[in-house]
Order: structure tokens, then C-alpha cells, then sequence
């Protein structure tokens, strides 16, 4: 079996993990680019973990200027076998009020203006993302926020918008006629690009406030978010210090496929694969490449 480390892609107001020993800022090169920050390669009682701050340490990088697949491949070089995404969002739904958290398993992508995939010209795969979020890594989080009496709902969709602004009403109500539980900026390719990568993902969406359709709250200002961001992060560095306690020190096979979603998706066969495009896929892609 493979030995786990676990990855941490922190969201707006969590840039540090305090409680992690030996911590070093390393900074990892992508072919894909710069990613939001150096990576903090740090561990809790024995288990490497990985944190990368999704916006940068001070919040530099707006949600749609992110670089995803710069991110998720330097998790991937760091060697990331399971990856946590913590993400302040908003509630679509009245009994997930702000401080609630949701472990969200499904996931609606209305955002345009960002790259989505590893692959591409010269390289062509189509990867399953179905069940975009690892049950089993569900299970871990969810344990540890028993363990840590963190309000948290089990499943739930999140509805990524492109941003930077947040919902107008009607956008607002519309996501809530889809069902949807959760709105946010950042999920969405983050997600996709973690299972081309063959990382099992998992979100942890961080409810700051009702978006904008709730009658009895006013609508969304960045003062308030952020008064209810401080506690949500405080519950957060718990949650993650807990899970990272208690995680399996072997990395365990991955119920929906996450760790081996490239065996039956790349389209393009070796001999006519671009030369440039495998090299830069050497760490997404590298198990099914050299094989």
C-alpha cells in the first residue's frame, strides 16, 4: 500500500495550520505555472501534511486569477495522496446558518473564465468526475468533527460561481430552485483537476453567510463575512489537526476510483501523444503514462 499524506487547500481566512510540527515553506516548481503560494510541509504525529493557502498568504489572488492546475500539481509533486479543500461559502438553504459546516458530495460548476483540465492537444482524456469527492475521506472528516463537536451536515451540493461578486437575488433563488446547499467561488476546477490527478478530494464548505435570498438577513458585506471567517477558521484548524491525528497511515483503496481515474480515460494513444504535453504531466499523469 501506499503511505497517505494529507493535503490541505486552505480557503479565505485560513493561510496557516499552527498546531502542525517541523513547518517549512518550500517552494515547488509546476510546468503549469505559478501556484497561489509556497507549499507548508509539515507533520502531526508522524503523518506528512501538505498546506497550500488557495489565495496566497495576506488573500492575493482573487478566485478567478487562481492557477488550479498549478496548485493541485504541486500538491500532487509533494506527494498529496488525499486532499481536504476548506472553503468559506455561502448558505442557500435556512437550517445551514453562518458557523455551519457542510461536507459537500456533489458539486454544479457555472464558471467560465478558467482552465479545467490537465489534458488537452496533443494529449486527450476524458476523466470520469461522477463522484467528484472521496467517500472514505468523508468518512475521516466527518469523524473528526464529531470528535471536535463541529456542527457539520454529511452531503450536500455546491454550487461554484465565477465571482468575483457575489449572487444577484435572482441568481440566488434560481440556485435554490436546483436544490443546491451551498454557494462559493473556488471548487470548481479544483475538483475535476484533483481526480485527473488521481488525488481522492474532499470539501469542507465553511458557511459564513445566507447569500442574498434570505428575507430576514441583509445581503452579503465582506465585514460580516469575515466576523463569522475568524470563528469558522479557529473551528477549522481543530477539525484539520483532529483528521490529520487520526488518518490512516496507509493510504486505503479509494471506493469510487478517485486514486485510478486515468485507467481508462486517456483517449490518445502513445504514439501519437505530444511529447511536450506527456513531460508536463509527469506528476498528474505519470503512473499511466510510464506504464
Amino acid at each position: 500500500m501506499t503511505n497517505s499524506v494529507l493535503g490541505i487547500i486552505g480557503g479565505s481566512g485560513l493561510y496557516d495550520l499552527p498546531a502542525f510540527e517541523k513547518p517549512r515553506w518550500e517552494k515547488v516548481v509546476s510546468p503549469w505555472g505559478m501556484p497561489s503560494d509556497e507549499v507548508l510541509f509539515a507533520e502531526v504525529a508522524g503523518l506528512p501534511v501538505r498546506f497550500l493557502p488557495r489565495h496566497g498568504r495576506g488573500h492575493r489572488v482573487p478566485p478567478s486569477s487562481i492557477n488550479y492546475r498549478a496548485n493541485i500539481d504541486v500538491m500532487k509533486r509533494a506527494g498529496v495522496t488525499d486532499l481536504v479543500s476548506v472553503s468559506a461559502c455561502g448558505s442557500l438553504k435556512a437550517e445551514y446558518p453562518p458557523g455551519h459546516f457542510v461536507l459537500v458530495d456533489q458539486f454544479i460548476d457555472r464558471t467560465f473564465a478558467r482552465e479545467k483540465s490537465f489534458f488537452g492537444p496533443g494529449l486527450v482524456a476524458h476523466v470520469s468526475v461522477a463522484d467528484p469527492v472521496s467517500p472514505a475521506l468523508c468518512d475521516a472528516i466527518e469523524k473528526a468533527a464529531h470528535g471536535e463537536a463541529i456542527s457539520m451536515t454529511r452531503g450536500g451540493t455546491y454550487l461554484v460561481m465565477e465571482g468575483p461578486q457575489f449572487s444577484t437575488r435572482a441568481e440566488s433563488n434560481l440556485y435554490r430552485s436546483w436544490g443546491c446547499d451551498v454557494i462559493g467561488m473556488t471548487n470548481m476546477p479544483e475538483a475535476k483537476l484533483a481526480r485527473e490527478a488521481e488525488i481522492c478530494y474532499a470539501t469542507v464548505a465553511m458557511v459564513t453567510d445566507y447569500d442574498c435570498w434570505h428575507e430576514d438577513h441583509a445581503e452579503v458585506d465582506v465585514a460580516a463575512v469575515i466576523r463569522v471567517l475568524k470563528e469558522n477558521v479557529a473551528k477549522a484548524q481543530k477539525l484539520v489537526t483532529r483528521l490529520a491525528m487520526e488518518f490512516p497511515r496507509q493510504h486505503p483503496k479509494c471506493p469510487v476510483g478517485s486514486d485510478r481515474a486515468l485507467d481508462v480515460a486517456i483517449i490518445t494513444p502513445p504514439e501519437a501523444r505530444d511529447p511536450e504535453m506527456v513531460a508536463k504531466l509527469d506528476a498528474v499523469a505519470g503512473r499511466v503514462l510510464k506504464g
